[in-house]
């Protein structure tokens, strides 16, 4: 498998040079993960940041009665990891599983370090990757508490349609904040539209 596509993503961003998208992807690992494989399990520190090239992933955490609520979806050209256990270097509170076979590219906390320190180019792409990490974040609270489940499946629909064939309904549920019933009756009525 080629690091064409991390290159590129590198190269795309308008922040990293073509010199500098090569000598950075140079450093990144190839991995694999299976369907049902953790990329992340919480307690645990997570110390990769990964580009996903192809497949599918979910982050969740468990509520205070021990059910998965799901916190958020990859798919390919995004980068996984969770921000606040790989900056702070503390446990993990969320869990990232791959929904699908995922292939992509990881450094470790020490690598990005490294370049940060290195390639100032890196450190503007790294920055603009938080910030628009930030931003979505932002954007996904707010939207949880001045839009109604509807507009949230129209957006998430919009944004990331593909994740309708590869998640489970109870899981897109959860991260919509609805029951799987309220889903259905959403999906039902859309359809008719």
């Amino acid at each position: 498998m080629s690091k064409n596509t991390l290159t590129l993503f590198l190269r795309n961003s308008n922040l990293v040079s073509f010199a500098a998208a090569n000598e950075i992807s140079d450093i990144f690992t190839h991995k694999l993960i299976p369907r049902n494989q953790h990329q992340l399990t919480e307690g645990k520190i997570c110390d990769e940041y990964l580009f996903l090239e192809s497949g599918y992933m979910r982050a969740f955490a468990h509520d205070t009665n021990g059910n998965e609520v799901t916190t958020g979806f990859y798919q390919p050209g995004q980068v996984v990891f969770e921000v606040s256990s790989f900056f702070n270097r503390s446990r993990s509170k969320e869990n990232i599983l791959a929904l699908t076979d995922c292939e992509g590219w990881f450094i470790t906390y020490k690598q990005l370090n490294d370049l940060f320190h290195a390639l100032p180019e890196f450190r503007e792409f790294g920055r603009s990757i938080l910030v628009k990490g930030f931003a979505d974040l932002k954007t996904r609270m707010l939207a949880m508490i001045t839009e109604t489940a509807e507009e949230r499946y129209a957006a998430l629909l919009k944004t990331n349609p593909e994740i309708f064939q590869h998640a489970p309904l109870k899981n897109i549920a959860s991260y919509l904040g609805v029951t799987d019933t309220s889903l259905s009756r959403i999906r039902k009525d859309f359809s008719k539209k």
